[in-house]
């Protein structure tokens, strides 16, 4: 492929050329409890909440944020992928108090199979609300509805057992599990992937939520 091929504009009506026109300024979208808009500085204080607990970034491929600034750094960083159209997650605000709690998005897609891989972070104090579900199922109704895709699927490190829960809540079965094949933090860790398709997704979505 000639290098100039990178460097052009995706075609107009394919889904790549659909993800950047819609990240570039993301729509705010709601679930029952959460509104899931732009992560904008202003939500750093409530971001780095979270992002500098040990717990929550255990099983992240990124390691806990040290200061407030590291994560004013991080979200002026996201300000210039949004409007490149190459970052893809909402912030999560929880509708009762307006506290942002977490984020939840598309971590890559599959262009040519219009499927996308999913990603979710959640503060401590709101796990086993069944929260995480919530925002997932929200975010892959609307890579359905708005994106056309056909099938996602979801990562996690062995071990995080609540992310697989998550998972499958959302219509997801584990594919495979692949030992020692992602290097993070120092070591190699086993992965577990979970795929599933549109219709099995939509099924899970039209079911009651429950707590995880």
């Amino acid at each position: 492929m000639p290098l100039t091929d990178f460097f052009k504009a995706p075609k107009e009506g394919t889904l790549e050329h659909k993800v950047k026109t819609v990240f570039e300024n993301p729509p705010t979208i709601e679930s029952e409890r959460l509104i899931l808009t732009k992560i904008l500085p202003e939500h750093a204080q409530d971001m780095h909440e979270y992002s500098c607990d040990d717990d929550v970034t255990r099983f992240l491929t990124w390691s806990s944020h040290k200061t407030l600034k590291e994560t004013e750094r991080y979200i002026n960083l996201l300000q210039k992928k949004y409007r490149s159209g190459v970052f893809n997650d909402w912030g999560l605000i929880l509708k009762e108090n307006g506290k942002f709690i977490g984020t939840c998005g598309f971590t890559s897609f599959d262009f040519e199979n219009n499927t996308a891989e999913i990603g979710y972070v959640l503060a401590k104090q709101y796990w086993g609300k069944g929260l995480a579900v919530e925002a997932a199922r929200r975010v892959m109704l609307f890579g359905i509805e708005q994106l056309k895709l056909c099938g996602f699927c979801a990562k996690c490190i062995q071990g995080n057992n609540a992310s697989l829960r998550v998972m499958q809540k959302c219509g997801m079965t584990v594919e495979g599990i692949y030992s020692n094949s992602m290097f993070i933090k120092g070591e190699y860790k086993t992965i577990v992937v979970c795929r599933g398709t549109k219709e099995q997704v939509l099924e899970k979505i039209r079911e009651k939520e429950t707590p995880v």
